[in-house]
């Protein structure tokens, strides 16, 4: 059987169309799996979980400030006596100023998660300077003064974002625990989903701000009481990051 055609030119057609067949494909997988990575970028420093044997977690929120579940919030982890790391948006915190000071002033960690919480994959470098810029002036205006550090929208990040946070000597802060990734599950499904899958120097990711997110909202007092009973104490991922080897 033939495969390519006798002429010389038809050939090195015919190739090229192979090529484009197979690599195009292949190259578009890669860059997905890259984007979507929790472990690994291509530049700078990524954190998805510390590495240590202290029975130590960081319990962080995504998105927000969000009137529907900030406050109820603040009051659990105040209740239960837990600092918390909150990844807003420069969006929320420009309509909620208030919310954003108290979760300040509750002495939470604040992280940056955009301005717009829009996927931050093939944009200009421009466009990530302004959305990170632009979100870390408003969370100074919350009167927090401590590090801050970025977790990318839906954690998708690929050349331009890395690179910016490693010239500016930023940390991308991911996650190994997400148990609210289904919006449908029961308050008892996310904490069991939890307490399973925590392991000493986890960062839990849960949205509980938004009014949907009642579920979530529910269930954070019981995670915070059963990863203690099993030994856990929760601790900031600035606290956190403290424990990682060098």
């Amino acid at each position: 059987m033939r495969l390519l055609p006798t002429n010389a030119k038809a050939r090195r057609w015919t190739v090229a169309a192979l090529v484009v067949l197979v690599v195009l494909p292949s190259s578009a997988f890669g860059l997905s799996v890259l984007a979507n990575a929790r472990t690994f970028q291509l530049f700078g420093g990524l954190t998805s979980r510390v590495g240590t044997t202290d029975k130590v977690v960081a319990l962080t929120f995504d998105d927000g400030p969000d009137p529907a579940g900030t406050r109820p919030l603040l009051d659990v982890l105040a209740r239960k006596g837990v600092a918390a790391t909150f990844y807003l948006t420069g969006r929320e915190l420009a309509a909620h100023p208030d919310l954003g000071r108290a979760i300040a002033a509750a002495g939470h960690e604040l992280g940056n998660h955009s301005y717009s919480h829009e996927r931050m994959v093939f944009v200009t470098p421009a466009r990530v300077a302004s959305e990170v810029e632009r979100t870390d002036a408003l969370i100074r205006e919350t009167g927090y003064t401590g590090e801050i550090t970025f977790r990318p929208p839906n954690g998708k990040k690929l050349f331009a974002l890395p690179h910016y946070l490693d010239r500016h000597h930023r940390r991308t802060v991911m996650w190994d625990v997400e148990p609210d990734s289904d919006t449908d599950a029961g308050a008892e499904a996310l904490i069991r989903e939890t307490v399973t899958h925590v392991r000493p120097g986890s960062i839990i990711l849960l949205h509980g701000m938004y009014p949907s997110r009642a579920q979530t909202r529910e269930a954070v007092g019981p995670v915070i009481d059963r990863l203690r009973q099993d030994g856990y104490h929760f601790v900031t991922v600035a606290e956190l990051l403290e424990r990682s080897p060098a």
